[in-house]
């Protein structure tokens, strides 16, 4: 829908000269299929009889020409993730990256673990919330520990109110956090009482073209402030954890529901399905899809049902990329 090819120049390496957002990783925490998981999917990804793609720990990358790069979450899966995507790593000295920033999205450790993999460069520059900053030096001390290495470089992000931002290095790209209702992890002393900020969505856009992405993989349940940001976006990439609200439940897995958790599901009243159904702008994205849902058998029901109504599943490697400013 947005893919427009880019012929580079003889001899010269491919630029866009606008933005690109390329999925690192699709999967919810512990990856597909899961190291210690047995579930149909996963058991049906090794012995081969399920159609679907293995999958890394969910993050994705934004540019705005193609060589410098803004980090969405680290995940434990970051140096594979970088390996694979060889415009993040540029070659353009000794030691270089693409990585000119990481934005944080919550404070859990499939979103934050990867910062440790990012040690032995530059001291890093990561956007996050006071209460994801509080997280990562209490709870879970991300930032203590990189402090004896490349040390982390806190860039407040505000969400009351929302204040937009920029990133040196990412000309052309202007950031809005906003507030979403889900949960904050285990470590935090917010978890069971939820703070704005513990957890957010980021409408991406690019200041030339207009074109918008809202950013929403901790999507927990829909609120007023969200319409104009689902309603307004060229594309939208939101939770596809759960199929079911009842999903970990039935597999006797855990005994908390989706919503509990602070995923929205997709099915049902009230699901993600229902919701996106209400918005015909924007293209539609599942990401951080948990290794349970029946989604990721590409020949389920469940997939059918989310190719009738125009959504569509993620995956490592998808790229969304928009026409050229010129």
């Amino acid at each position: 829908m947005f893919a427009i090819p880019c012929t580079p120049g003889r001899g010269r390496r491919r630029i866009l000269a606008a933005m690109e957002i390329l999925v690192l990783g699709s999967s919810a925490g512990g990856g597909f299929p899961q190291w210690n998981c047995n579930c149909r999917n996963c058991a049906g990804v090794r012995d081969g009889s399920v159609r679907t793609r293995v999958r890394t720990q969910s993050s994705i990358a934004v540019s705005g020409n193609g060589t410098d790069w803004v980090l969405f979450n680290a995940s434990p899966d970051l140096l594979a993730q970088i390996r694979a995507n060889p415009s993040l790593q540029p070659g353009r000295g000794l030691r270089d990256t693409g990585i000119v920033g990481v934005v944080l999205i919550d404070a859990q450790i499939d979103h934050t673990t990867g910062l440790f993999m990012l040690r032995e460069g530059k001291p890093l520059s990561i956007w996050c919330t006071a209460q994801v900053h509080e997280d990562l030096t209490s709870g879970n001390p991300i930032f203590n520990v990189l402090s004896h290495f490349c040390t982390a470089r806190w860039q407040p992000v505000q969400v009351t109110p929302p204040l937009p931002f920029s990133i040196p290095g990412a000309a052309g790209l202007r950031f809005t956090p906003v507030p979403l209702s889900s949960k904050a992890p285990p470590y935090s002393p917010h978890r069971n009482d939820p703070h704005p900020g513990d957890n957010i969505g980021v409408l991406i856009e690019d200041e030339a073209t207009g074109q918008r992405v809202f950013y929403a993989p901790g999507f927990g349940a829909m609120e007023p402030h969200l319409e104009p940001f689902l309603a307004d976006s060229d594309c939208v990439m939101v939770d596809g954890t759960f199929w079911t609200d009842d999903e970990m439940i039935r597999l006797g897995i855990a005994n908390k529901t989706s919503r509990e958790i602070g995923h929205l599901p997709q099915s049902g009243p009230g699901g993600m399905i229902e919701l996106l159904g209400r918005y015909p702008k924007p293209r539609k994205i599942l990401i951080h899809i948990n290794n349970t849902n029946p989604i990721l058998d590409e020949d389920s029901p469940e997939r059918a049902e989310l190719e009738r109504a125009g959504i569509e599943v993620s995956y490592d490697g998808m790229r969304i990329q928009y026409g050229d400013k010129s």
